[in-house]
């Protein structure tokens, strides 16, 4: 079965986990044990903010580094979960239910992509 990357898109700077509603998290685990449960989630993670992360840049036969914040970045990867589906659309649904657990006044937006296995 195909495996797909989900990547979470934020504005990094508008999303405050303290604004979110009481319900959010118990939401948030329910449809994760659900996923879980189903044999679709292989692995998911939220990642630190870019404020801790670095960027290195390959251009002309040089490494370039940048430590974050990326104040220019106006959108940034939030997270991330690998699934495994029996095609595009069964990930997008999931994808579809992950978003609507968040508190509607959120932007948040998802890029799935399937994985592109070895030797296929």
């Amino acid at each position: 079965m195909p495996r797909y990357l989900s990547l979470v898109r934020i504005q990094e700077n508008t999303i405050d986990m303290a604004s979110a509603d009481p319900g959010f998290e118990q939401r948030m685990g329910a449809l994760f044990e659900e996923i879980t449960k189903a044999g679709v989630m292989l692995d998911t993670a939220g990642l630190k903010p870019t404020a801790e992360s670095t960027r290195i840049t390959w251009s002309d036969g040089n490494l370039s580094y940048t430590d974050g914040p990326f104040t220019e970045t106006k959108e940034v990867v939030g997270g991330y979960a690998l699934m495994q589906c029996k095609d595009m659309a069964e990930a997008i649904e999931w994808g579809k239910r992950f978003l609507e657990v968040h508190p509607k006044e959120w932007l948040v937006g998802l890029e799935i992509r399937e994985v592109e296995e070895p030797g296929a």
